[in-house]
């Protein structure tokens, strides 16, 4: 397996995860047990996403993909007329 991003936090971590695991992409995430030590260890570059070597240029497009996308906000003007 080889390491193809370093999430942020546990909750990117996690979504990026389910997103690859959602294209059939075998994925692990190292790390999350070493979160819980900040203070004793470094607080960033705990997290990694890993992948099958095949798998790693798909799994990189799909990361650049969910990282550029803009979130759906809704509409939250009230029209009603009384």
């Amino acid at each position: 397996m080889i390491k193809i991003f370093s999430p942020e936090n546990p909750l990117e971590a996690q979504c990026l995860k389910d997103v690859l695991q959602s294209h059939g992409i075998v994925c692990h995430l190292g790390g999350s047990y070493l979160t819980g030590a900040i203070g004793e260890l470094p607080a960033a570059g705990l997290l990694g996403l890993y992948v099958e070597d095949v798998d790693a240029g798909l799994a990189k497009e799909l990361i650049e993909e969910y990282l550029k996308a803009s979130p759906i906000l809704e509409d939250t003007t009230d029209t009603r007329e009384d």
